[in-house]
């Protein structure tokens, strides 16, 4: 009787265990996530964000996405500092929505399906709720630009080919007027803006992070002509708008410069002329107010996001606003002329949405998400840090250390590393990592090495082809700067990232196997040349440019040779493999042929595959598991 007491014990034991994981997760390797874990992180796990996405035109009111539930879906504020109104109520997160201009009558939104990133568009109608599906349902549809008289939106698609994102247009009252503007070759082209008059659409045809073109296309006809010609050197545009009076273009480019300057393009005579030579921080993003009379940007300042305000007429600096110390982005004018919506985060508050009036001055908060119920002043501040790399490059790390009087002695460190790889790690908001600061008392340190944006153009390319290994050797200065602290433990380093950051991660597994205690990978790319004949079709020429061809024998020997998965059994420490069953950009096949290569050369490893997702878990019930076996990963490898 005892032992078939046991025996009936250990078996609610497993149900119970298998319970808890949902099942739309391939979990293998993972121990049981326990009920006293779950109530120890509940807290870090319902932090909220809102992010702008478009003024009513009309009112004074703002459409916004959060998650009150799963996933985030539309919300309305009419109000700063309003009750959220949720518009809509699917069960997979929404993209960007935008008011018709002029009237507000419905939302153009766009979302995908399994995280598969294969966009389509719909119409919300205000007036009864009704959502009408606009694209295809197929292709991926993105991009969206509504043009100045609200009738209509112009938008790219690869419904043609598969890979070129061509340009259509279509009048969302009417789905059946949807048709083919133009043709183009390559998944590098966007929609940009509309001419005050609708009669051009600017489009941007991107080659790589260091070479971009503007072009003007007839809105009518689809005739294209190139604005911007090809030089000696290659030159990158990025953000550009039609001047209010249509007689020339705004736009950033790194023209001359080692940074994204704000310039204005002369449409008559195709003179450029730089309006912030002065700044040398990257110019990420600029609108201009409906008057025309005010220019607002954002310059990347160390990582931090910084609001400029510029007088359009003779390009001197107007008074900056006093905001509260954090990052801006996102930034939209209301049709009003004077109210500048835009998103702000910090280390202590999550993103959220503010407005800052140009003619009085005052700054309003129009959402204030929630914590958790934790004190967000306890949160850590974060400290920058320069350091000298293995060839005297100097690079910068963001570190976040955990409370000396609550953590006294060396402390682990967990090594993050941005995707991209064009990416930037930047001080901001840490949400559910501080977990690991303020419970765990593990220090998270951020690098940014060679070839992440934000540090000028040439930066950026010295990680290019031949040189890709140079990055990861950049990470031992991070190494070796954490063995210099005496708050650190030397003999505890973690290594994470996701994407581009998931190779980093593996490749200093493989580099530095005797020193890193663990690792975790999420969606990254386990070999190169498999990763550039599986990613999805609209990506690949983009990718070759950054990463080599392996069409080229030399290249795709060189690809083979610093991929980790054909290193599987220098991998000596234990592994932690995450990945979405959809995800376009970096396959499932790279996370299974990763695991597959570690238990081969018997090495150990977990793994978590989400069914529903894509480039990361997105919904919050994966999201949740995922943090959970996180923090069982770092307990059991890391923190013992």
């Amino acid at each position: 009787m005892k032992k078939l007491s046991l025996s009936l014990a250990f078996i609610l034991l497993a149900l119970t265990a298998s319970a808890q994981v949902p099942d739309n997760l391939v979990v293998e390797g993972v121990p049981a996530i326990t009920p006293e874990l779950r109530r120890d992180v509940s807290r870090y796990l319902e932090f909220r964000a809102a992010a702008f996405q478009s003024w009513h035109p009309i009112r004074r009111e703002m459409l916004i996405t959060t998650r009150f539930a799963d996933t985030p879906q539309l919300h309305r504020v009419s109000t700063p500092g309003g009750a959220r109104k949720q518009v809509t109520f699917g069960t997979e997160p929404v993209g960007a929505g935008r008011f018709r201009p002029k009237a507000g009558d419905y939302i153009v939104f766009s979302q995908d399906s399994g995280g598969g990133e294969f966009y389509q568009l719909y119409r919300h109608d205000v007036h009864d709720g009704r959502t009408t599906l606009l694209t295809d349902g197929k292709s991926r549809n993105t991009g969206g630009r509504f043009a100045n008289k609200g009738i209509y939106l112009a938008y790219t698609s690869t419904r043609r080919t598969g890979k070129d994102n061509d340009i259509y247009v279509i009048n969302p009252s009417d789905p059946k007027s949807d048709r083919l503007l133009t043709e183009l070759s390559g998944g590098g082209w966007g929609v940009l803006d509309w001419s005050p008059d609708d009669s051009l659409l600017l489009v941007l045809q991107y080659l790589s992070i260091n070479e971009s073109h503007l072009h003007l296309v007839d809105a009518r006809t689809g005739k294209r002509s190139q604005l911007t010609r090809p030089g000696k050197d290659k030159v990158s545009y990025g953000h550009a708008r039609f001047a209010r009076d249509g007689k020339a273009i705004y736009a950033t480019s790194d023209d001359d410069s080692e940074f994204q300057q704000l310039i204005r393009i002369d449409l008559k005579n195709g003179e450029q002329k730089p309006l912030t030579a002065s700044i040398l921080w990257d110019v990420e993003e600029f609108e201009q107010s409906p008057d025309g009379k005010i220019i607002a940007f954002v310059t990347n300042e160390a990582g931090v996001g910084t609001l400029n305000l510029m007088d359009a007429k003779n390009g001197k600096a107007l008074p900056k606003p006093k905001l509260p110390l954090g990052t801006v982005s996102n930034l939209a004018w209301h049709s009003n002329g004077h109210d500048l919506a835009f998103n702000l985060s910090s280390a202590k508050s999550p993103l959220d949405v503010y407005s800052y009036d140009a003619r009085t001055g005052l700054l309003e908060r129009w959402t204030e998400s929630e914590t958790g119920g934790l004190n967000p002043e306890t949160f850590v501040e974060p400290e920058i840090l320069k350091l000298s790399s293995f060839d005297g490059l100097l690079i910068s790390a963001i570190v976040y250390r955990p409370d000396p009087k609550k953590f006294p002695g060396p402390r682990p460190a967990i090594i993050s590393i941005h995707g991209g790889p064009e990416g930037q790690s930047r001080p901001g908001f840490q949400a559910r990592n501080n977990y690991f600061l303020n419970e765990l008392g593990v220090a998270i340190v951020y690098p940014n090495v060679r070839g992440s944006a934000g540090y000028g153009k040439t930066f950026l390319t010295l990680d290019n082809g031949f040189k890709r290994e140079d990055s990861v050797h950049d990470i031992a200065a991070v190494i070796a700067w954490i063995a210099r602290q005496p708050d650190l433990d030397r003999s505890r380093i973690a290594v994470t990232g996701g994407s581009y950051g998931g190779y980093m991660s593996l490749a200093c597994m493989v580099q530095y196997a005797d020193i890193l205690r663990c690792g975790i990978d999420v969606v990254g790319i386990s070999n190169f040349v498999t990763f550039l004949n599986n990613t999805q079709d609209y990506r690949r020429d983009l990718r070759r440019v950054e990463y080599g061809d392996e069409r080229d024998p030399k290249m795709k020997e060189f690809l083979e040779h610093i991929s980790p998965a054909n290193h599987a059994a220098r991998i000596k420490k234990p592994l932690f493999v995450v990945q979405g069953k959809n995800d376009p950009r970096v396959p499932l096949t790279e996370s299974e042929q990763m695991v597959k290569a570690i238990r081969d050369s018997g090495g150990k490893v977990w793994y978590l595959m989400a069914k529903d997702e894509g480039h990361g878990f997105a919904k919050k019930r994966n999201a949740d598991f995922q943090f959970l076996s996180t923090i069982l990963f770092y307990r059991e490898h890391l923190l013992n």
